[in-house]
């Protein structure tokens, strides 16, 4: 028996690379999976992924998080097919890439990106808790997908580090408010994921990556789901406002190998 029988789970941007690992690690363990994406045809493709990985039995909708109408649409549908939701990951993001560097980037794109990781982080939270958390014998656990970017930043991505950095902030938050009511808010922070965007680097530089990361090689998107669902699990019960780092030890040294001799 695993250990999300019979728990209902959303999970947001679960469509697509580390999103879909987590979907699968949750419908192994037993879990009812609800997911999103972005827009139709990503949602769309992200079940033929599932699908060829032998899952069945989840439900997809497409949800912009940032858009509080089609986040409600997304809650009526875990309400008439499910009655009640158990856990929460908040997945979704946009990864503001190709916005350019801070002197010339639009100050728009900040909001843009906050939009969707921020904003929509939040309403998707206090949606989960006013609908059902809040209403049911057993509240519910909530999951942040953060970055190692949040406390060591990189270069050329203002908007994105900055609302890591905002959603660290606010999973602390939200966890001292919530903690009395018995909702749990933690979150788990990644470094170097390998997803499709890696196939197109050249060998070079992946190989410069791995040689930032102590243990030598970035995280599998199952390395991830493995925390998240830690996280959303009775083992980790007596945890709340924590930001649990997966980066293959880039966070804990102060420069790479071949520079701190």
């Amino acid at each position: 028996m695993g250990r999300f029988e019979n728990k209902v789970v959303l999970v947001t941007g679960g469509n697509r690379n580390t999103g879909l690992d987590i979907v699968e690690k949750f419908m192994r363990e037993g879990a009812r999976v609800f997911l999103c994406g972005s827009s139709s045809a990503s949602t769309a493709a992200g079940v033929e992924k599932l699908r060829a990985r032998g899952l069945d039995g989840f439900t997809a909708q497409a949800c912009d998080v940032g858009n509080i109408a089609e986040v409600t649409a997304l809650f009526d549908l875990i309400e008439r097919e499910a009655g009640r939701l158990d856990i929460l990951v908040n997945n979704a993001a946009d990864q503001g890439i190709g916005l350019g560097g801070p002197l010339e980037m639009d100050p728009e794109s900040i909001l843009k990106v906050m939009n969707t990781n921020v904003k929509g982080g939040f309403q998707v939270t206090q949606t989960a808790c006013n609908r059902f958390f809040m209403k049911q014998g057993t509240r519910g656990v909530v999951v942040f997908l953060s970055s190692n970017t949040a406390m060591r930043a990189i270069r050329g991505r203002t908007a994105y580090c900055a609302s890591k950095g905002a959603i660290n902030s606010m999973v602390r938050a939200l966890a001292l408010d919530l903690a009395p009511i018995g909702i749990r808010v933690n979150a788990c922070a990644p470094g170097y994921i390998y997803t499709e965007r890696w196939d197109a680097l050249d060998e070079s530089v992946k190989a410069r990556r791995r040689l930032n990361c102590p243990l030598r090689r970035e995280a599998k998107g199952s390395d991830i789901a493995n925390v998240v669902a830690f996280l959303a699990s009775e083992e980790s019960g007596n945890m709340t406002g924590e930001i649990v780092t997966c980066d293959a030890g880039c966070s804990c040294q102060h420069m790479p190998e071949d520079v701190d001799r």
